[in-house]
């Protein structure tokens, strides 16, 4: 396949060679295809569970609830609604991946990031509509907000690393309140992943020189936050084969089939008669 070789130039023979594994172009559609069918259970699947009266269980009374859910048909919607949603976990940590990679490697981040805002606010109304039915709502921020605010994370921990690599102490010193600043402003905008996406973002790139471990810990905080995320920990394996070049130019895949695929899942849900 040729996504998951890239061909490279070999500086004395000119030559062409092929560097084997995965490169990011794989990373980003995988990303993209976890985040779409994670998307048609929160957004789809979700309305027909509580349009059939899920939030009216009494989960304090688990075998009054079960029985609610064989006698309603509802239990094998629900167990396809959880496999969904744990296929789903793989995508935040791979767009934290490659946002750290696009960060190391951009040439100029204030566009980078610019573009992240622009689309986050493009994003707003499709994502309000997705998941609350709303046009417009403050409540629940999408995920290009995490996004942003986790590059701005890093703009900040770059600069006191540049400023202050010869003391240790006074760079970590700066390093921890300036990631809380971010957290927190993610943590009040209620943005998707919140804090706990910012945190994940800030620790994946102090650990940015072994892959293993950066997506390995991003994972381990994830979890932290929610079990559900356990299913992150998968995508160690494409990671581990991750061959450090672009591959496939996607630059702008991501910033349009975000928007786009939620407008296009919430008229789905309203033609349903879910919205």
């Amino acid at each position: 396949m040729t996504d998951a070789m890239t061909m490279t130039q070999t500086a004395f023979s000119g030559e062409t060679t092929v560097k084997k594994g995965v490169p990011g172009s794989t990373l980003k559609l995988i990303a993209i295809v976890a985040m779409l069918i994670d998307h048609i259970g929160a957004v789809i699947l979700q309305r027909v569970l509580i349009n059939n009266g899920l939030l009216a269980l009494d989960h304090s009374n688990i075998e009054k609830a079960m029985d609610f859910l064989q006698n309603s048909g509802l239990l094998p919607l629900l167990i396809v609604y959880l496999i969904i949603r744990l296929i789903g976990r793989l995508g935040f940590p791979i767009f934290c991946f490659l946002l750290i990679e696009g960060f190391t490697y951009t040439r100029n981040v204030w566009k980078y990031a610019f573009r992240l805002l622009l689309f986050a606010f493009i994003s707003e109304v499709p994502f309000d509509l997705a998941t609350s039915g709303f046009l417009f709502t403050t409540h629940y921020q999408n995920v290009f907000f995490t996004l942003f605010l986790g590059l701005c994370s890093l703009i900040a921990i770059k600069f006191i690393e540049e400023k202050f690599n010869s003391n240790a102490i006074i760079k970590y010193l700066l390093i921890v309140p300036s990631s809380i600043l971010f957290m927190v402003a993610a943590h009040f905008l209620n943005t998707d992943y919140g804090a706990m996406g910012v945190l994940t973002i800030v620790v994946m790139y102090l650990l940015r020189n072994n892959k293993v471990s950066e997506m390995t810990w991003g994972c381990v905080i994830l979890t932290a936050m929610s079990v559900m995320e356990v299913t992150a920990f998968f995508t160690l394996i494409p990671i581990s084969k991750y061959n450090g070049e672009r591959g496939l130019n996607l630059k702008y895949v991501f910033y349009a089939f975000y928007p786009v695929h939620l407008i296009i899942l919430y008229f789905i849900a309203y033609l349903m008669g879910l919205a």
